[in-house]
């Protein structure tokens, strides 16, 4: 049995309808549907939605598990939204947003164009910070990951694109 499907979800301000099998959830900052598994039941009950199974099985109830955790991504991305904040570390790496491209400065002996992917909106707060924000959890750490993959950070020194909260493990210098 799993505990996280057990869990009920608070709506929160968002418009849920549940039609068959078909999960959709409007909210002020978008909106999103998905398909339910057919072993997995959902249900709205006063403001409240409930995840179960069709059928007691071990993977009915890993399935439900993973549908209540992804639609409770949907309502929180609907009303409050993900966002992943990236820092840049290295002399001379700088960014900046130009509507729908992300012009980074990593060092190369070229400019990188990033195009930003529809349903997100990246902001650079300065020249070495990325703020990336939507609705879509997965979207938003694909288009995280993508940007921080053009130039990780390195152990020796530390330079690269890290996340905000990221610990890089340090090396020490080869010796002589």
């Amino acid at each position: 049995m799993s505990r996280v499907a057990k869990a009920p979800i608070a709506l929160s301000g968002a418009d849920v309808k549940i039609d068959g099998q078909n999960v959709t959830v409007k909210g002020g900052k978008g909106q999103s549907a998905w398909t339910v598994h057919p072993d997995v039941r959902v249900a709205l009950e006063d403001d409240e939605i409930r995840v179960s199974t069709v059928e007691e099985s071990k993977s009915a109830w890993a399935l439900a598990g993973t549908t209540r955790a992804l639609i409770n991504n949907m309502v929180v991305g609907c009303t409050t939204g993900f966002q992943k904040k990236l820092t840049l570390i290295g002399v001379g790496y700088r960014t900046q947003a130009k509507g729908k491209v992300l012009n980074l400065n990593l060092g190369f002996s070229h400019p990188v164009d990033y195009p930003v992917p529809e349903g997100i909106t990246i902001e650079t707060p300065s020249q070495t910070e990325i703020v990336v924000s939507g609705s879509d959890k997965q979207k938003v750490g694909q288009v995280a990951a993508e940007i921080r993959a053009y130039r990780p950070p390195e152990p020796y020194k530390g330079k690269g694109v890290r996340y905000a909260d990221e610990h890089v493990m340090r090396k020490e210098a080869k010796k002589k």
